[in-house]
């Protein structure tokens, strides 16, 4: 990315967290807020989910064969099937159908993705949008900035003030009331008088062409029997084989998008219907000679079949839960965190396949990795894996036959024009160890002027950041030179590797020598061999060459002392992250389940030592002590939070706990000059928080290395590891 791409992305998301960012956040936190509140009600939440997902991969596994039931299915009830290749052949058909008759629609991204509103125009159709909330889009002229709240990013006063310019209402128009009463009785008379009716679907049974819509408004009812004709316009995934196998769906898709126990229409067609219709003066008529055309789109659906790693994306009941539950995605919305059609973070998979990898990459780096929308995701979608992969892609399109010269000269397994500053992060464990064997030289120099201009200019990383300090004396420096574990294996409770990762190991070097020290003072011996990096860096890069080559020497490192049966303990909760879930896309799986098994977080470690009756009076008691702590995301999604307020409150701490999921650092991410405002717009959630009267006085705690960076960028006051705080040594 060239500097002038960078500043121009810096200066959009600048814009749109001005203008958009307070009505998203707010917005999604109430979809939020309902999810956790509406899902907790459920008596089996991951039940349905592995339910759910059963029945999305059985349906596309058996695409090809259900296509052909829902086809027999809906001819025999006297509609008509069109499978459309692309958008143009979609679009053909359905303005043929049309034949520039008036179009009315209810909600639908396939019919934004296909753009057909412009080819029904193009053909003398008049077309408006029934939903409200597309309805305000269509008079902005502005495209959705969310899948299930297109209008998200407007507040009521905004709303207000465009009806009321575009419209001229006798009186203006001003509460949500007003406004909702306006487009009800405006869109009412269009849809009288349309006679084509459009919908997408939700789901579509193959056994009996049965059509499922989930709305909130029941406009979409209106746009089917008001009308003579009916298309339904939906991808081909959007197949389930029964009608049965709605039942999944219809609890999971409300609660996890919009936090309803049950939205508040769902409507279930197998069309065509034989209700009346409305003629031209008003006046019921009869209904037996309605037409029903069911259009199901590829678009490139099929590759995505084919494709290994993109197929999970044609899962997707497009709920929108990763979306809100992204902090990214809060703050600037589907404007910046979107492609041509679709936005969050399953937009990713969804863009790169009905559109472009060049869509994609406009805002793939937008995800950090987190994982909290695998947790939210109704059908378990491994979403960060698949804008990984897409990541990883975008690298290596821009490859030449001379990358050969490059390759040899970089300790990764990516092409030679790969993005700069992605290989500079990604190769962040070399990094280390040169920083640490050049130190304090390279502390100095990097904070020199010259330095972070060019680091600036040509690897991206914004000016304004603190860089991280090297340390010549490591950590395993420091244990080899104390004489290595304190505790002999002969008197020892337990063995342990403490998993030296390159921050622990180079820079946060002191909450590793509090982990030797609480450790042995809990009778375990400790042993801090070298391994290799994990290949978080390299993964957070997209360059899974590279991480999959750090997995394989990671674990072989690691073999030998898991055989001898000791435990890996992990400080920094990315790494614990990779050992939990993506070395199972590296590694052989008996090889993969060994490593996640006997891998614990440290707080984690502590607490079941605790349990299983080591003796914490070696350990530093908090005596009331009042503390502020903040878990990382990946700790979070891991469910390893509660073990550490867990061990604080058992020495003694008082513990407040964050209300922030994201602290908006996300390791390089925060780095980034395109990315910091947002970064800081984010991490200003925590900063709130803990400057707020309860908690301004508290020692600031943090288990991950983004966390506490950001954490000393927010805060006047500095901050620390959990385990650096029961420190016996301290």
């Amino acid at each position: 990315m060239s500097v002038d791409d960078r500043q121009r992305k810096a200066e959009h998301i600048r814009h749109l967290l001005d203008t958009e960012g307070n009505n998203v956040h707010e917005n999604t936190q109430v979809f939020n807020d309902g999810r956790y509140e509406s899902t907790t009600d459920l008596d089996d939440y991951d039940g349905l989910k592995d339910e759910a997902r059963a029945i999305k991969e059985d349906t596309i596994e058996r695409l090809p064969e259900l296509l052909d039931q829902v086809t027999e299915a809906v001819e025999t009830n006297g509609g008509t099937v069109y499978l459309a290749d692309d958008a143009a052949d979609a679009n053909r058909y359905i303005t043929e159908v049309a034949g520039g008759r008036d179009v009315v629609k209810s909600k639908s991204m396939t019919s934004e993705e296909i753009e057909v509103n412009e080819s029904l125009e193009a053909s003398g159709a008049d077309v408006w949008e029934t939903d409200l909330a597309e309805f305000v889009l269509q008079v902005a002229d502005e495209a959705p900035s969310h899948i299930v709240a297109p209008a998200i990013h407007k507040s009521r006063e905004e709303i207000a003030d465009l009806f009321n310019a575009h419209f001229d209402p006798e009186e203006p128009l001003e509460t949500a009331e007003e406004l909702t009463q306006f487009a009800r009785e405006y869109l009412g008379e269009k849809i009288m008088d349309a006679e084509v009716g459009m919908t997408g679907a939700n789901f579509i049974t193959a056994d009996t062409g049965t059509l499922a819509l989930v709305t909130s408004e029941g406009n979409a009812r209106k746009c089917v029997q008001a009308t003579d004709t009916h298309v339904a316009v939906a991808g081909v995934e959007k197949l389930v084989p029964t009608v049965e196998d709605l039942q999944p769906f219809v609890e999971l898709v409300g609660r996890s998008g919009t936090g309803q126990d049950i939205t508040s229409y769902i409507s279930l067609f197998t069309p065509p219907g034989d209700s009346p219709t409305f003629d031209e003066g008003g006046e019921l008529g009869p209904g037996d000679d309605r037409e029903f055309h069911l259009v199901l789109i590829d678009n490139g659906r099929m590759e995505m079949r084919e494709d290994d790693q993109l197929r999970e994306t044609l899962y997707c009941i497009r709920c929108s839960a990763c979306a809100n539950s992204c902090a990214n995605f809060q703050h600037v919305g589907g404007h910046a965190f979107g492609g041509e059609t679709y936005s969050g973070g399953i937009a990713t998979g969804w863009e790169a396949g009905v559109h472009s990898q060049e869509s994609a990459a406009e805002f793939n780096d937008l995800c950090t990795g987190c994982s909290r929308c695998v947790n939210a995701c109704p059908v378990k979608i491994d979403i960060p894996w698949i804008n990984t992969v897409v990541r990883d892609r975008i690298n290596h399109e821009d490859a030449t036959e001379f990358d050969f010269l490059v390759e040899g000269l970089t300790p990764d397994e990516e092409p030679g024009r790969m993005d700069l500053q992605k290989r500079f992060f990604g190769n962040y464990a070399t990094l280390a160890k040169l920083g640490s064997a050049t130190a304090p030289m390279s502390n100095w120099l990097a904070e020199t002027k010259p330095a972070q201009m060019l680091m600036e200019r040509f690897v991206g990383i914004d000016r304004r950041r603190d860089l991280p300090k090297f340390r010549r004396e490591t950590l395993r420096k420091w244990f080899e030179a104390r004489g290595g574990s304190r505790i002999s294996p002969t008197d020892a409770s337990r063995e342990a590797v403490l998993y030296p990762d390159a921050y622990t190991n180079h820079v946060q070097v002191e909450r590793g020598k509090a982990a030797v020290r609480v450790l042995e003072a809990l009778g375990v011996s400790v042993q801090i061999p070298e391994v290799a990096s994990s290949g978080r860096a390299p993964l957070s890069q997209g360059m899974i060459g590279t991480a999959e080559r750090h997995a394989h020497d990671a674990y072989a490192d690691l073999a030998e002392h898991i055989d001898a049966g000791r435990d890996v303990v992990v400080i920094e909760p990315s790494d614990l992250a990779m050992f939990a879930g993506e070395y199972e896309k590296f590694l052989p799986e008996q090889s993969a389940e060994r490593l996640d098994s006997n891998s614990y977080e440290i707080m984690e470690y502590v607490y079941g030592l605790l349990e299983n009756g080591a003796s914490g009076r070696e350990l530093r008691a908090g005596d009331g002590e009042r503390v502020a702590y903040h878990s990382h995301c990946q700790q979070r999604t891991l469910g390893l939070e509660a073990h550490t307020v867990a061990v604080l409150n058992e020495l003694g701490y008082d513990v407040l706990t964050s209300e922030t999921e994201c602290c908006g650092m996300a390791g390089s991410f925060g780095y980034k000059r395109e990315y910091y405002e947002l970064s800081m717009d984010v991490g200003n959630e925590l900063e709130s928080q803990f400057q707020a009267e309860n908690a301004r006085d508290r020692t600031v705690v943090a288990s991950g290395t983004s966390c506490l960076e950001q954490l000393e960028s927010l805060l006047e006051r500095s901050s620390q590891h959990p385990v650096q705080l029961v420190d016996p040594g301290r």
